[in-house]
């Protein structure tokens, strides 16, 4: 919590969820970044276009952050690098598993009302919670 900053964390909130509703009000499509992934690792169709230029957009933005801002905010990893490794295989078979991603459950489901996501994000939470302190608490990690 020391380099907790209330405005830019409501700043960057209101502007993922105007995105998320922007993306469904044009396109009609949730912004849930699995799904998204997931169709352009299928076999090409009329849809890979839009998909790529999504996850392009999410790959290329922190580098025109940078060049407008004139530096990138520092990054930090405290992990090794096979421990990333099984993370992200763990998330992706949760978000597989779940019928979505954070961002699609959280972000989109709940703005929708969604049962199903109030239920996922509701799991999400309680795994990070417990996640947390099984690592920092209880194993020393």
């Amino acid at each position: 919590m020391n380099g907790f900053t209330p405005v830019s964390a409501l700043a960057g909130g209101a502007m993922i969820g105007a995105s998320a509703a922007l993306f469904l009000l044009l396109n009609g499509r949730i912004a849930g970044i699995s799904g998204i992934l997931g169709g352009l690792l299928a076999p090409p169709s009329r849809e890979t276009g839009w998909r790529a230029a999504f996850v392009a957009g999410l790959v290329l933005a922190p580098f025109a952050y940078a060049g407008l801002s004139g530096r990138l905010p520092p990054v930090t990893v405290g992990a090794s690098f096979p421990l990333l490794i099984l993370a992200g295989l763990l998330v992706g078979f949760g978000a597989r598993l779940g019928a979505g991603c954070t961002s699609g459950h959280g972000v989109c489901g709940l703005g929708r009302g969604s049962p199903r996501s109030l239920a996922a994000t509701g799991t999400f939470i309680a795994i990070a919670v417990l996640t947390v302190l099984v690592a920092r608490h209880l194993v020393g990690a």
